[in-house]
């Protein structure tokens, strides 16, 4: 079922580093009626994140990186324990999970298993999310990681299992992470 709508004003905010908008428009209601709204609308692009593990050592890959926005909303040290991901740029979610992969963990992993697609913050963000996960091994680290530029990322191997009781902890509150977890978990990828 579409939803009835009217865009009646579309105004650029802010084209800095993504781009904010401020829409108004009609909806139509199930009754008949409609609605007015003026909403904001954040639009970063769309974004691939994977869980790399290892399930001989039974293991995942995880990176811990800075966050001015959990800083900004009370995380003292603005670090967060994440997934591997990056923007879609003009890549293929594919190609996009596999040079973030080298770039932020330094492992160059071949064949990747595309889980689904999701909206992490439809509210407010436009961002679709490409969930991946793949295995990993020594023989394909290919140099350190640490990403690329301006990122300063720390890779971390981890036992699948403390990961999971991080969750609990609140240690890793990444919620690409929390998913592709949980993930693993429900579908055996340790077994």
């Amino acid at each position: 079922m579409s939803a009835k709508i009217e865009i009646l004003k579309n105004e650029l905010l802010s084209d800095n580093w993504f781009t904010l908008r401020n829409y108004t428009y009609t909806l139509a209601k199930k009754d008949g009626g409609s609605v007015r709204h003026k909403r904001e609308v954040y639009d970063r692009g769309n974004g691939a994140t994977i869980l790399l593990y290892n399930r001989k050592k039974k293991t995942v890959l995880l990176v811990n990186q800075f966050r001015i926005p959990t800083y900004v909303n009370g995380n003292s040290s603005g670090m967060l324990l994440e997934t591997c991901a990056g923007l879609l740029d003009a890549d293929s979610p594919e190609d996009c999970i596999r040079k973030e992969a080298i770039e932020e963990t330094g492992y160059q992993i071949g064949n990747v298993d595309k889980l689904f697609e999701l909206y992490m913050s439809p509210g407010g963000v436009t961002e679709l999310i490409h969930f991946f996960a793949a295995e990993y091994e020594e023989g394909i680290r290919a140099n350190e990681g640490g990403g690329v530029e301006d990122e300063d990322i720390e890779v971390l191997e981890l036992p699948f299992t403390q990961a999971l009781a991080m969750i609990k902890t609140g240690e890793i509150k990444d919620g690409k992470a929390v998913i592709l977890l949980q993930y693993a978990q429900i579908n055996g990828l340790f077994e």
